[in-house]
């Protein structure tokens, strides 16, 4: 698989994330976050995992690995106002921003 093919299966993933997070939004959110905001989002999301080991960690008996929801908001809110390229956000927003790219991870496990 060439690198072209990777970037069109990540995109196309992307986009398919995108679109469960917009459905699982709260009505009265659904306009605050356009696309981009989601896409930017998850790129603070995938950063805040690579950048805090958080998937290094031992799964439990489950096999399931325990991330703090309030920390992975509080990076994407920090980074967006830091960079300021996009937001501002609030955190309680944002929270179902990340509850929702969770709950999009795993209905890919269910599959």
């Amino acid at each position: 698989m060439s690198m072209e093919d990777d970037f069109l299966l990540d995109a196309e993933e992307d986009a398919r994330a995108v679109a469960f997070i917009q459905n699982y939004l709260p009505q009265d959110l659904k306009d605050k976050f356009t696309e981009d905001d989601l896409y930017y989002i998850l790129d603070l999301i995938a950063e805040y995992y690579t950048s805090s080991e958080c998937l290094e960690a031992e799964p439990d008996e489950d096999g399931y690995i325990n991330i703090d929801l309030d920390e992975v908001v509080d990076f994407v809110v920090k980074q967006a106002k830091k960079e300021g390229e996009m937001g501002p956000y609030e955190p309680e927003d944002v929270f179902f921003v990340v509850q929702g790219e969770m709950e999009y991870a795993d209905s890919l496990e269910e599959e």
